[in-house]
């Protein structure tokens, strides 16, 4: 089955991204860029006013069931 989208054919053209980024050369340093950009995101979110580090101490869980009489 051939598949042509605007004269473009996938199947025939899609190997040539792989000749441009080379996940042998690229893959590393994308996943460490990727993982710097989750940490700096999670360091900002704590970092807000009445979250994270900031946020206040959860009230006490009642229990469920009442007290045995």
């Amino acid at each position: 089955m051939a598949i042509e989208f605007m004269g473009y054919k996938p199947l025939e053209n899609d190997y040539k991204f792989w000749l441009v980024v080379n996940p042998a050369t690229w893959l590393i340093p994308t996943l460490i860029a990727v993982a710097l950009t989750a940490i700096l995101i999670h360091v900002v979110a704590f970092g807000l006013e009445g979250q994270g580090w900031h946020a206040p101490a959860p009230a006490a869980v009642e229990a469920a069931a009442p007290a045995a009489q």
